[in-house]
């Protein structure tokens, strides 16, 4: 097939977009793709569960149809449905990235990839040479000693896609995006779901104020939350598991037709002869520069194989930068402190910058400023008053540090925040700029006039 300007191994958000992004700029690119082409994102992640979380929204927000002046009777859910309609999300998008692929000419091969030294790739026992090598080859579930799954009782993600029953009694093990959105999934469906959490608060990463709102209104809708709790056992049965879980010293037993784990992820860099060419790898992920630089010449990686924070968005602009570099360029470095961060529970939690707490570790005097979304008109006539924004300011510069956010579609009013940080926003620039009436994202603008004491709604 002759020689490439680049070879991509892995064609999920990152390697898919370098590619395609290499090919923009002239260079002749292979991608190297051992299951689907999309990876876990489009097939297994991102996609399919926020086709799941549709499904589970709209049947929420049926029973609350008298709120809304409507009626909704006899209301029930069709599990095998859910699941076709999300399959069938996935499947449209795995084509559309075949389609993009070959729209660019870039090169698809299909194998399992292994690095069998300076600039060749072998596929299969046919040997591509490459000017440069990009690895995306992304991560998959981490599964702790004694909790594996089995794929009847104890489930990762990818079971919980195409689950082989209804949970009536869900234990989910972890509390970061991805337990959340499931524990959230199942709930509104009618499971009676209990989240563990080994540290001493859910969504771990998030603003300690928005993981405590986020927390009540969890368990207003049912759930049952343990923090600072650990599961050290299970006992699988053929009708169910036990699960021993520890507590402030003491260990109770409890009973489970359902667990899914959700402890985490591990890179995919096993069998890629990465540490035989001299890749630096730890912790099961390949150590890089802010450039995706690996150390050795002409070898990158990019997204969750790379490290945290393990996002799709942050592989594809990693994927973009890499591509532009090795074509001539001089792109910026992608900084993850302006990654936004998406859970989309029900309420939504969103995230950019520093935390309050992590801004006063690092030494900043801060202006917090918050606003609720009760105190704004749509929110109100939306039916969705129960959330927050947080914005956290430098005192002394007005530099927006971080935004945190909770409730109905924060996902997608973060990214106003994130475009703020990337211009180097300060209050004064935000407090200026006229947002439209009557949208949620008003709230974004009284939170900042909040932190200087503005605030006109609340």
């Amino acid at each position: 097939m002759g020689a490439y300007d680049m070879v991509v191994i892995g064609a999920g958000p990152g390697g898919y977009v370098a590619a395609i992004r290499g090919a923009q700029l002239g260079l002749k690119v292979a991608v190297v793709e051992r299951e689907h082409l999309g990876g876990i994102c489009l097939n297994w992640g991102c996609i399919p569960t926020k086709a799941l979380l549709r499904s589970a929204e709209v049947y929420h927000l049926m029973h609350r149809a008298k709120e809304f002046g409507l009626s909704a009777e006899g209301l029930s859910f069709d599990l095998d449905a859910v699941v076709k309609r999300s399959r069938g999300v996935a499947k449209q998008l795995n084509s559309g990235v075949g389609h993009l692929l070959k729209k660019n000419k870039v090169d698809v091969v299909m194998g399992a990839a292994r690095l069998e030294g300076p600039g060749r790739v072998s596929v299969d026992g046919k040997v591509l040479e490459a000017r440069n090598i990009v690895v995306a080859t992304g991560a998959r579930a981490r599964e702790l000693p004694g909790l594996e799954a089995d794929g009847d009782r104890v489930w990762t993600y990818k079971h919980a896609l195409q689950p082989v029953r209804m949970p009536k009694k869900l234990l989910v093990i972890g509390s970061g995006a991805i337990g959340i959105e499931f524990a959230s999934f199942y709930n509104a469906l009618g499971a009676d779901v209990t989240v563990v959490e080994v540290v001493d608060r859910i969504l771990p990463v998030e603003d300690v104020e928005i993981a405590t709102f986020a927390k009540k209104q969890f368990q207003k809708q049912g759930m049952t939350i343990l923090e600072k709790a650990a599961v050290k056992q299970l006992d699988r049965r053929k009708d169910g598991v036990t699960a021993h879980v520890e507590r402030g010293g003491k260990v109770e037993k409890m009973e489970f037709d359902t667990v899914i784990s959700a402890v985490g992820i591990v890179g995919n860099v096993e069998d890629l002869g990465l540490e035989e060419l001299g890749v630096r790898v730890e912790r099961t992920h390949v150590v890089t520069d802010p450039m995706c630089r690996t150390g050795v010449e002409g070898v990158y990686a990019i997204g969750d194989v790379a490290g945290a924070p393990w996002l799709a968005h942050k592989a594809s602009h990693e994927g973009v930068m890499v591509a532009e570099l090795i074509a001539g360029g001089h792109p910026h470095a992608v900084d993850p402190g302006s990654i936004a961060g998406c859970t989309y529970c029900q309420p939504q939690v969103a995230s950019v910058g520093l935390t309050e707490e992590k801004a006063k570790a690092a030494g900043y005097e801060v202006k917090v400023g918050r606003f609720p979304f009760v105190g704004n008109g749509k929110a109100i006539a939306l039916g969705e008053a129960e959330g927050m924004v947080k914005t956290v300011f430098d005192a002394k510069t007005g530099a927006l540090l971080g935004a945190h956010m909770v409730g109905a579609e924060v996902t997608e009013l973060i990214q106003g925040y994130v475009i703020g940080r990337q211009l180097e926003t300060t209050e004064a620039d935000l407090m200026q700029t006229v947002f439209p009436h009557p949208t949620l994202s008003e709230m974004m603008h009284e939170s900042v006039l909040d932190a200087w004491g503005r605030a006109i709604h609340f």
